[in-house]
C-alpha cells in the first residue's frame, strides 16, 4: 500500500526584515507613495546615506520526513512556534516548501485559520457550495450533502446571511461542517476548534472519530488538548523549533511532548502591554508547596489589579488540572466565598488542602468574577507544580493513571462467617 502524504526532507524558510524605527502602519497614500518611489529605488539603493532594513533567514520547518498512511489519525503536537501551522499550510497547498517535496494521493479539506476559504459577502447556503466547488465535488455531490451540513453547523436560521455578520464560533461551525461532510481522502484541522464552545467540540471529535474509522479517511490533527490527540489519534508527532524530534505511538509521543516542558513553573507574571480592561484581573500569580503528602497544600499568593472604585463582591478560584490540562477539583474560600476589592493592587493569599494526589505534574487555573458567573479574568495554565512522592507511605511502585489522579481514604469492615 503506498503511503497517502510522503513528505522528503522538507524545509520552509521565511526571510524577517527588522526595520529600525519598528513596524509601521500603512495608509493608502503611503502605498502610492511607495509604487512611485519604486521608480528611483535602485539608484538610492546606491546612495551611501539610505537606510536598509536588516534582514534575517527564519526556519519554520528543517528536513522533515514523515509518511502516513491511508486511513492513519495523526497527532501533530509541539509548542507555540514549533512549525505545526507552517506544516499543515504546506500539505494544503497554502504555502510552497523552500527545499524538499511533498506527494498527496487524495483530495485534501483543510481547516486551518477561522473562514479560511470563505467568501465574506457570500451567505452561509452559497459559501458551501463554494467550498465544495473548491474541493473539487460537483453541485450533486454538493446537494446531497447539503441538509447534513446545515443540521451539523446549527445555523438553519442564518443560512441566507452574508457570513461576514457570523460570529467566529458559526464561522468554525460551518467550515467544519463544510471540510468533513464533503468526504475528502485527507483532512486538514489545526487548532481552531478551540474556537467553538465544549458541546461543539465534542461533536467534532465524534464526527472525526466516524471519518477516520467509520470511512477510512486520512486526518492530521494539530491540538495543544492532549486529551483530544490521546482520544482521536493512534500515532502522533513531536515538532521542536521546526524539527520532528519523535514520530511514534501518541502515549510515547505525548509523554516526551509533556517531558519536554515538565519543569516545574511556579509564578506567573502578565505582561504590562497586555493589561485587560475589564474591571479586575489578575497582575501576579506565584505557588509554594507546604507540607508532605497525605496533608500537602498549596499555597497560591495573588495579585489582583481592580480598576474601578466601588468594585463588586469578587468570587476566585482555582482550578487543578492534570498534565493534559483535564479538570480534576475546583478550589473555592470557606466560609466567605465572597471578597471586598479597593481600588489599585490587591494582594490574596490562598491555601489550598490538597487531597491524595498521584505523582506526576500539576496544572493551576485561576478564575476571578462576580457572582459564580460572570468572568473577569481567567489565566490558565498559571503555575505547574510536580509532586514527586506518593500519598501511601513506603509505595515505591508507580501508581497506573487509569485509576485516576486522586487517593482518598475509606473505612473497610470485615465480617466473616461459615460457610453454608
Amino acid at each position: 500500500m503506498h503511503p497517502i502524504i510522503t513528505v522528503d526532507n522538507l524545509s520552509k524558510k521565511y526571510r524577517i526584515s527588522h526595520q529600525a524605527s519598528g513596524p509601521r502602519y500603512k495608509a493608502l497614500r503611503d502605498v502610492i507613495t511607495d509604487g512611485v518611489t519604486g521608480l528611483f529605488r535602485s539608484r538610492r539603493a546606491n546612495n551611501p546615506g539610505s537606510v536598509t532594513p536588516k534582514t534575517e533567514d527564519f526556519w519554520a520547518l528543517r528536513d522533515i520526513n514523515v509518511e502516513v498512511q491511508p486511513g492513519e489519525v495523526v497527532g501533530i503536537v509541539g509548542r507555540n512556534g514549533a512549525g505545526k501551522s507552517t506544516l499543515l499550510k504546506v500539505l494544503s497547498r497554502i504555502t510552497e516548501p523552500t527545499t524538499g517535496r511533498i506527494r498527496l494521493r487524495g483530495r485534501v479539506a483543510s481547516l486551518l485559520e477561522v473562514g479560511t476559504g470563505f467568501h465574506p459577502e457570500l451567505t452561509g447556503r452559497e459559501n458551501i457550495f463554494l467550498n465544495g466547488a473548491i474541493l473539487g465535488m460537483s453541485r450533486v455531490e454538493i446537494k446531497s450533502k447539503f441538509d447534513e451540513i446545515v443540521a451539523f453547523a446549527g445555523v438553519e436560521k442564518f443560512l441566507d446571511t452574508p457570513v461576514k455578520h457570523y460570529s467566529s464560533g458559526m464561522y468554525v461551525r460551518l467550515a467544519f461542517a463544510v471540510a468533513a461532510h464533503l468526504e475528502p481522502e485527507i483532512l486538514v484541522i489545526d487548532e481552531v476548534l478551540a474556537v467553538g464552545d465544549v458541546e461543539f467540540q465534542k461533536k467534532c471529535l465524534g464526527k472525526m472519530e466516524e471519518v477516520a474509522k467509520g470511512h477510512g479517511r486520512t486526518i492530521l490533527f494539530v491540538s495543544h488538548n492532549m486529551s483530544a490527540v490521546r482520544s482521536l489519534c493512534s500515532r502522533a508527532i513531536l515538532l521542536v523549533d521546526g524539527k520532528l524530534i519523535a514520530d511514534d505511538n501518541v502515549d510515547n509521543v505525548i509523554e516526551s511532548y509533556l517531558a519536554a516542558g515538565a519543569e516545574t513553573e511556579l509564578s506567573w507574571k502578565r505582561p504590562t502591554s497586555a493589561s485587560p480592561s475589564t474591571p479586575m484581573y489578575y497582575q501576579t500569580i506565584v505557588a509554594s508547596l507546604r507540607g508532605r503528602q497525605p496533608g500537602l497544600q498549596l499555597i497560591v499568593d495573588a495579585e489582583i489589579v481592580c480598576q474601578e472604585d466601588d468594585a463588586p463582591q469578587t468570587f476566585v478560584s482555582i482550578d487543578l488540572c492534570d498534565a493534559l490540562g483535564t479538570p480534576l477539583m475546583q478550589a473555592i474560600p470557606e466560609g466567605r466565598p465572597f471578597l471586598t476589592l479597593s481600588k489599585g493592587v490587591n494582594c490574596l493569599q490562598m491555601t489550598v488542602d490538597l487531597p491524595g494526589l498521584t505523582p506526576g505534574r500539576y496544572l493551576a487555573d485561576l478564575w476571578v468574577g462576580t457572582h459564580y458567573s460572570r468572568t473577569l479574568d481567567y489565566v490558565k495554565r498559571a503555575v505547574a507544580i510536580n509532586i514527586d512522592e506518593s500519598p501511601i507511605a513506603g509505595r515505591t511502585y508507580p501508581h497506573p493513571r487509569e485509576h485516576g489522579f486522586m487517593i482518598v481514604p475509606s473505612n473497610c469492615y470485615v465480617q466473616s462467617r461459615a460457610v453454608a
